[in-house]
């Protein structure tokens, strides 16, 4: 367990998940239709999800991409995921990604997690800047980056294209282990 808050807990993705993350995903398929694509069609039944997980568990093992879970620490429900990726060794440079259910949204568990998850980047994994890149609209997500103290860099034209639509412009927020350690 990385860390444990208001009675749930942020793990690293195990290969006892993918049940877990495949009732997340499919239950919360319209929110995560637009942004993770990707994952929604990884994660649209148990054998999909299992693949996913296995895949996952791998690249996590390999330092290429670190999946976590967000779990209520006493009915073991999942719900949020939350990804270090895009990672770039030597930059020290590293991008969340993250997603919570329906029921658990504004909760500020989201916050929470990635506050504990920031640590964790730059402490254990040697991470000198993490990213959150998110279209201005998502309005929780750019509440989490201000909450966890990111600073807003700059506007990304035509960062993003989800499915069936045009590019769309995303905004960049960073976070900087040397004003972590402050």
């Amino acid at each position: 367990m990385i860390a444990q808050f208001d009675g749930f807990e942020v793990s690293k993705i195990h290969s006892g998940d993918a049940w877990k993350i495949c009732d997340l995903v499919v239950s919360n398929s319209e929110r995560l239709k637009r942004y993770f694509p990707n994952t929604l069609a990884q994660n649209l039944n148990p054998t999909l999800s299992q693949l996913y997980v296995e895949k996952k568990v791998q690249e996590f093992e390999q330092k290429q991409e670190f999946i976590f879970t967000l779990k209520n620490s006493e009915n073991r429900e999942l719900v949020g995921i939350i990804a270090i990726k895009e990672l770039d060794w030597e930059k020290k440079q590293g991008e969340f990604a993250y997603c919570i259910g329906y029921a658990n949204e504004g909760q500020g568990l989201t916050s929470k997690a990635v506050k504990a998850l920031l640590n964790y980047a730059f402490t254990t994994l040697g991470l000198e800047t993490m990213q959150i890149i998110s279209h201005k609209d998502n309005l929780a997500s750019v509440k989490v980056a201000e909450k966890c103290k990111f600073n807003w860099i700059r506007t990304l034209e035509n960062e993003f294209t989800p499915v069936g639509e045009q590019p769309i412009d995303m905004e960049l927020y960073e976070a900087y282990i040397r004003h972590f350690k402050k």
